[in-house]
This record gives structure tokens, sequence and C-alpha cells, in this order.
């Protein structure tokens, strides 16, 4: 991506023989399930190294091609980009969902993911739409309060202090509860909006565990314990994406299978945390529902392919 990524990735194993696979590949080509049983079978580094081998060797962009062979396998494109890369063109795609902005996949991005990825995030926006997020977000209509609370965690992002204070959390959390449920319980928007940014994500994680252990329940049991509107809604799905990104996930997983969400977040989770935190989304959504995420995976996708790739996924050990 020229000024966004200079250094080159190199081999990860020395057992792995990346022209062979290569080879494999473009032998392949027409075989969507040989391509999927390949590229789920490597590290997401892995595939980005056989993408910039298999350009060197066949002079063609496998990104492009994984991409271009619509919805048979272009989920697989996924896990050649780098990661920045592939929350910008998220991010994207949830500006141009054609029934309504997909707020929660921009909130995903904002708040489970560390500031140095954030700002390769925005740079990668810039440089691919030629565009700047945060005026997109700003700019949709109708306006939602996901605008605000997206905006302010964007300025969080680009200035913050990176030391965590036990004391700020403790006036934070003091302050939550004096404008929140200590006052009759209504929300002053502007004390939200002030936390969010100006902390950092790991800070306001602090708080939000502060505000439990004070208090003796979760902010975001306060906020499900009342009748409030659009602003109070979209911070408790803030509040839970920070305090608890693999809880949050695993919920959001077993919505998407089971069909009372829209799937579009399969992918978008899956690629994004199966080398991260899979192996404790898996753990949470076994004992929450009683079923192996991958068994729920296998019933509920028809598509083989794309089943296959899913699965493989959610396998993933998680390797940080």
């Amino acid at each position: 991506m020229g000024t966004i990524t200079t250094t080159t990735i190199p081999a990860t194993s020395d057992e792995i023989n990346f022209d062979n696979i290569c080879q494999e590949i473009h032998e392949s080509s027409d075989k969507p399930n040989v391509l999927v049983r390949i590229l789920t079978g490597l590290s997401q580094l892995e595939c980005r190294k056989i993408s910039e081998d298999y350009k060197r060797i066949y002079g063609e962009d496998l990104v492009r091609i994984c991409q271009n062979m619509e919805a048979e396998v272009s989920f697989l494109s996924n896990l050649m980009l780098y990661p920045s890369e592939r929350d910008a063109k998220f991010a994207r795609g949830a500006l141009e969902r054609s029934e309504s902005v997909d707020y929660k996949a921009l909130i995903e991005i904002f708040t489970c993911r560390k500031s140095s990825h954030v700002m390769l995030m925005l740079e990668a926006y810039r440089f691919k739409y030629r565009r700047h997020l945060d005026l997109d977000i700003a700019a949709i209509e109708p306006s939602h309060p996901y605008q605000k609370i997206l905006m302010a965690l964007s300025a969080s992002h680009k200035a913050h202090n990176a030391e965590i204070s036990q004391h700020i959390a403790k006036c934070d959390a003091r302050r939550l509860y004096q404008t929140g449920e200590g006052n009759a319980g209504a929300i002053d928007e502007a004390v939200v909006l002030e936390i969010l940014s100006k902390r950092s994500i790991p800070q306001i994680k602090l708080t939000l565990f502060t505000y439990s252990h004070i208090y003796g329940h979760s902010y975001t049991a306060f906020l499900k314990s009342r009748e409030f509107g659009d602003f109070e809604d979209a911070v408790r799905v803030v509040a839970a994406c920070i305090r608890s990104p693999s809880k949050y996930y695993a919920k959001t997983l077993h919505e998407c299978l089971t069909g009372t969400t829209t799937s579009g977040a399969l992918v978008r989770i899956l690629v994004s945390r199966a080398e991260v935190d899979m192996d404790e989304i898996r753990r949470i959504f076994k004992d929450k529902y009683g079923k192996e995420l991958k068994n729920v995976i296998c019933e509920s996708v028809q598509e083989e392919n794309y089943r296959g790739f899913l699965a493989a996924l959610c396998n993933k050990a998680s390797t940080c």
C-alpha cells in the first residue's frame, strides 16, 4: 500500500514452501474448495506472504482474483489484506450498506482495536477511498446518536494519555453514576461523550470495571434496566464492546447464526478475531449457548465453501 506499509513480510516458517503453494493456487484457480482449504490452513501473515509471492511469480494480484470470483470465494481476499486495510474496507462497507449504516461494525473497529491500529486504518481509508472516515461518519443522514459516539472515540484514538490511572477511573465512574443512575436515571450525554473522547479505550475499560466494583452492578446493567432512547442504547453497545469484546463477539455471532441479525458480521468477526481471542470467544459461546461454535456454523451455513471457510477460522488458535 505504498506509504502505509513498507515492511516486507518474512516467511513465517522454514517448513512452508511458499512457491509450491503459489503454484498449487495457480493451478487450482477454478477450484474454489481447494483455494479455501489452502488459504484457511495458513496464518493470515502467511496468507499475505503468499499474496506477495504470487504477484512476484505470476504478475497477478491474488486478492483481486479472489474478489472477482464474487460470492464463491471472494471472502478469501480478507485473509490477504493487512488488518488496517481490511478494517478500512469493512468501515467503507458499513457506510455503504444499502439498508442502513452498520454502526455496530464501526463501533467494533473503534473500540476493539489498539489506537495504533485505528490510526493505520484511518490512513488506509484515506489512501484507498480518497476520503476521510471521520467526515464520512459526520455526514451520514439521517443523523444518529452513534455518530456522536464514533466521533468521540475517533478523537480518543488521536490524542490521549497512554498511562492508565485508577484515580481517573474512580472519578469517571462516579461522574457516570452522578450524571446517570444517581440523577433520577437521566443520562448526561455531554459527560459520556467527554469521557469517550478524552480517555483511551483501556482507561474507559478500567472505568467500567471500577463502576461495577463501586456500585455492585455494571453500567450496561443500569442502561438495560430502564426505558431509554437511542443514545443510551448506543452507549450500552459501546460499553459492552469495551468491557468484554469476546463476550460481545460471542453474542453477535450467535445472533448472526440464528438469523436474529444480519449475517454480514460473520466474516468480519471471524477474520478479525481468528488469531486474536477466538479461543475465548469459543469458550464463552459454549458456556452461554451450550453448543460448540463450529457445530453451530456447520448446522446453520448451507454453502459448502463458505461453511468450510468460517469453520476453519473459528478453529484458529489465538496467537496474541
